[in-house]
């Protein structure tokens, strides 16, 4: 039985292929990522721009 694999999990597997390969670059600089978090930052970005629904992260709470 295969699971179905979402949108934002895909390009997010993607990205992290590219990056360990070496040939992810990031927006305007064109810098090559070597950030694992920067990586699924850009994989989550481009599943948005592809119209999958990805809820933003949670604030923090901060301490009293």
């Amino acid at each position: 039985m295969a699971t179905k694999r979402t949108t934002s999990s895909r390009k997010v597997g993607k990205v992290m292929h590219e990056m360990k390969a070496g040939t992810l670059r990031s927006g305007r600089s064109g810098k090559k990522v070597t950030s694992r978090k920067q990586a699924i930052a850009i994989g989550l970005s481009e599943a948005r721009k592809a119209g999958a629904h990805i809820p933003k992260k949670k604030a923090r709470k901060r301490a009293a």
